[in-house]
């Protein structure tokens, strides 16, 4: 991304590979005084840029809450996030919020109840598009929507289409198609 606040790499691990995500000593609480409950405690790993990582745990063991720390939705009560080196957890400028977001997108479990019933498929994948312009005209933003529409194994009709009327796997890839036409690192 031109004009980054973000390096061109982030830093390397001991083995030479350029770490693009690492949480030290996370811990989230949900809750104040007597009722509140830690649901992650001490959580520490590395994302390497190139490489698949799995999260796996039981249920309820607090991954997809990781999930929401890493996209700054829930707040952490202590360690710290970095991404390529500059610590995203904690209060950011204007400037580098907006890159967090648009570097970093989350496919939810629950495509039902992440998808928004009254926007048709078309806006939902167009969403980031147009909150951080990143097309050039109409023409342009029809074609990555599209593009990405048919990757993700569904078809440009589907576009005006409304979630609800689609399969749970079909939503699913939805979701997958939202994320990915902003073409996130992580």
């Amino acid at each position: 991304m031109k004009n980054s606040v973000f390096p061109e790499h982030g830093p390397l691990g001991e083995d030479k590979k350029e770490i693009l995500l690492s949480l030290n000593n996370v811990e989230i609480t949900f809750g104040k005084g007597k009722s509140a409950k830690k649901v992650v405690n001490n959580v520490s790993f590395d994302i390497y840029k190139g490489e698949t990582f799995s999260l796996v745990g039981e249920s309820g063991s607090g991954k997809t809450t990781i999930g929401r720390a890493v996209i700054r939705v829930n707040p952490l009560s202590a360690g710290e996030i970095r991404y390529k080196g500059i610590k995203i957890s904690g209060k950011l400028s204007g400037s580098l919020e907006r890159e967090v977001i648009r570097n970093i997108q989350m496919v939810f479990q629950d495509p039902a109840a992440s998808l928004n019933e009254r926007a048709t498929v078309d806006y939902i994948v167009s969403e980031g598009l147009y909150n951080f312009h990143l097309y050039k005209n109409e023409e342009d933003r029809v074609r990555k929507v599209e593009k990405m529409i048919r990757e993700v194994g569904l078809l440009p009709e589907h576009l005006t289409r409304y979630p609800h009327e689609f399969s749970g796997g079909q939503r699913q890839r939805i979701g997958l198609a939202r994320a990915m036409v902003m073409e996130p690192e992580l």
